[in-house]
């Protein structure tokens, strides 16, 4: 006796191929929306920005894109791109740190004030150590206290900066180093006509960059962002690793610091103010979501030397200088409103 098979089609997606191992096939407007959304995490929309920034002002100004004025505005950028990169990282787990602007204040006084007591080497240590325990009070209180970030670091950037008063007399006392010295040299230095912050800051980048997409440290710090309690249920160590990266974000912007007051051979207090701002924003336009869960140090760099570009291109312009902040933030909103339009897409 035979039988007929049913002519129908069941209800449900689509599906490709034929027998058990049929998969659902995807609608192609999702398909492009995961691809928008990757291209632009990744720093892609962000490096595209830039070139199309570069081919413009090579356009209107021939010195635009010459090796000086490029070695110049990386240079420039290179402190801020130290910064974002900590920054990244905490923005990754969902958290936020409002006090590297201060910290990064605190570097360049301690790292000024060591050097000269004791040497470059112990102004190198002094730093990573006095910068990363203000980042280990931010670590504890967030990861264990399970404070607001928001409110933890609002609290000490208003901290530190009254710290490097009260270090600084209130600005009175101006700490400096001689010009011919090896701690000035650290950031007046050139290897190969490129300075030597900017090759810290590139050394940097790798070393995260391959912490954060190769080790089990930076698959949890995702882990943390895509969602805290299920890593919590995974078993990964999310508490330690939120106060890890707290003193990474510190130690870095003391770092940076201590970098730009050796070029500078001279101490500020008043150094960095809204650095903090500059750093988020330069990690948001490369792509990683304030929501957590995703971003790569790829895309930061992107956003770094985007907003350099962008302060390059208003200076070429001759507008005043608070234009730059006008165009950051526009990009950052459009870059924003792009990022949520990819969320919304991929969800429906």
């Amino acid at each position: 006796m035979s039988t007929t098979a049913p002519t129908g089609v069941p209800d449900g997606p689509a599906t490709a191929g034929t027998g058990l191992a049929a998969r659902p096939v995807e609608p192609v407007a999702a398909t492009g929306s995961r691809v928008a959304a990757a291209l632009q995490r990744n720093g892609v929309a962000a490096f595209a920005a830039l070139a199309l920034l570069v081919l413009v002002g090579s356009v209107l100004w021939p010195s635009f894109h010459t090796l000086d004025n490029l070695r110049n505005t990386v240079l420039g950028n290179s402190y801020i791109g130290i910064v974002a990169i900590g920054m990244t990282l905490v923005i990754i787990t969902g958290g936020i740190d409002l006090s590297v602007g201060s910290v990064f204040a605190l570097g360049g006084v301690v790292g000024v004030y060591v050097s000269n007591q004791a040497g470059p080497v112990a102004a190198v240590l002094a730093t990573i150590v006095a910068c990363g325990l203000i980042g280990l009070i931010n670590g504890m209180l967030i990861g264990y206290a399970r404070m607001a970030p928001f409110i933890v670091t609002l609290a000490t950037l208003f901290g530190v900066r009254g710290l490097v008063y009260q270090l600084t007399g209130a600005g009175a006392r101006t700490y400096s180093v001689p010009s011919d010295s090896f701690f000035a040299h650290l950031g007046t230095g050139v290897f190969l006509t490129i300075g030597y912050p900017v090759l810290i800051a590139v050394a940097l980048y790798v070393v995260f960059h391959v912490v954060l997409e190769r080790t089990p440290f930076g698959l949890t710090t995702l882990a943390i962002g895509g969602g805290e309690d299920a890593a919590v249920l995974m078993g990964l160590k999310v508490r330690r690793t939120k106060v890890s990266l707290y003193v990474v974000s510190a130690a870095l912007a003391g770092v940076a610091g201590m970098l730009q007051a050796a070029q500078l051979v001279s101490a500020s207090p008043i150094i960095a103010t809204g650095y903090e701002l500059q750093a988020i924003a330069a990690v948001v336009i490369g792509g990683t979501l304030l929501t957590g869960g995703a971003g790569s140090l790829i895309g930061t760099a992107a956003g770094v030397l985007l907003l350099g570009t962008i302060n390059a291109f208003i200076r070429e312009l001759q507008l005043d200088s608070t234009w730059n902040n006008v165009v950051s933030g526009a990009f950052l909103v459009t870059v924003v409103v792009v990022q949520r339009l990819l969320n919304y897409r991929r969800a429906d």
